[in-house]
């Protein structure tokens, strides 16, 4: 019954960034977060602590540039995790009109998406730790401001569960949650295999993975279609720059949880690999070895993954490699003429 409550508890934070009454947020957060709550947010907004300062320093900054701003709701799943710490996850898009400049991100005047993965992990019914990515390079493309390599797969406003139970589901199933739970670890420790313990086949990926299955990877890297568009678009690539990922687990922490066919993982960071061999996205190879915060979603089908939903702080992981993407948007964009687009855009 507490993942149950815990889902309830944040109801009320979820709902009032729907609507978006700054008053109704800023009451929310007092309601449910602890007073010296952690929150973690992709880069450059780094760490906060406390509710109001997530309020002001990240909420307000988005609702500044996107000022009729939505929230919506995809997934929505609880669990615990092997450390015996309660989490709720949450995965959607924020979406409104991009009519100020956001984190020098020049505004396009129509509408804009960006896509969230928070993990919540509460206490006593209070949260006492937020970890979220929000996918800013998708909001560079739109505006036509990213300043870095394009994208192997397709880049798209990313869909919710095709299932359509993302927010509503059967009553929770523990013995159900535990074992969509074991086959998401099964399925990671296979494809940690490939390439030192042999070839592609090694990973038996065509057993985990649903032959229609979608990866629905971070702007910058992009959506696949199938064990070959997950292959093509981003492991390859991944492999041949970064060989040795999966070798430093001891010196990473994983959070683990599962709710029936859906699992959740999230991790500050929960990788560590070294940059080498082709590079990646487009960067020489540095031989430096640098951390990854990674936040998914798996839904299961009759045992297999039909839907990956991943999120990574790309930007941050630039910058660990010495590129300062918004130093590149910056001048990538210096002819455009700044400031604002009057809202309505286009009222008579």
């Amino acid at each position: 019954m507490s993942h149950a409550a815990n889902k309830a508890a944040l109801e009320r934070l979820r709902s009032a960034q729907y609507d978006w009454d700054s008053g109704e947020i800023r009451a929310a957060l007092d309601a449910i977060c602890a007073p010296d709550a952690v929150f973690k947010l992709a880069h450059p907004f780094g760490k906060m602590t406390g509710g109001q300062a997530f309020h002001d320093q990240a909420l307000a900054v988005l609702r500044a540039a996107w000022p009729d701003v939505e929230r919506r709701d995809w997934i929505v799943m609880a669990g615990t995790d092997d450390h015996g710490n309660d989490w709720v996850g949450c995965g959607g898009h924020f979406m409104g009109t991009f009519v100020a400049p956001f984190l020098d991100i020049p505004p396009s005047g129509h509408l804009a998406h960006m896509r969230f993965h928070e993990f919540y992990r509460l206490k006593d019914g209070k949260v006492v730790e937020y970890q979220a990515l929000w996918d800013i390079p998708e909001v560079m493309m739109q505006a036509n401001a990213w300043p870095m390599a394009p994208s192997l797969g397709r880049e798209f406003c990313v869909p919710g569960p095709a299932s359509g139970d993302g927010l509503i589901r059967a009553e929770r199933d523990d013995e159900r949650s535990r074992q969509s739970q074991h086959i998401i670890v099964d399925m990671l420790e296979h494809l940690k295999r490939h390439p030192s313990e042999g070839g592609p086949e090694v990973m038996e990926m065509p057993r985990f993975w649903h032959d229609t299955m979608n990866w629905y990877g971070p702007a910058g890297i992009g959506t696949g279609r199938g064990i070959a568009g997950f292959r093509n678009w981003h492991q390859i690539p991944f492999l041949a720059g970064m060989p040795d990922r999966g070798k430093y687990v001891d010196d990473i922490v994983y959070h683990f949880f599962g709710d029936n066919d859906y699992v959740g993982v999230t991790g500050w960071p929960n990788m560590i690999q070294t940059v080498t061999h082709d590079g990646w996205m487009g960067i020489a190879p540095s031989g430096k070895k640098i951390t990854m915060k990674s936040l998914d979603f798996w839904r299961l089908e009759n045992g297999r993954i039909r839907e990956n939903w991943v999120m990574v702080d790309i930007l941050d992981a630039y910058l660990q490699l010495g590129v300062d993407v918004f130093a590149r948007l910056r001048e990538f964009n210096k002819a455009r003429v700044p400031g604002s687009v009057p809202f309505p855009v286009g009222d008579a």
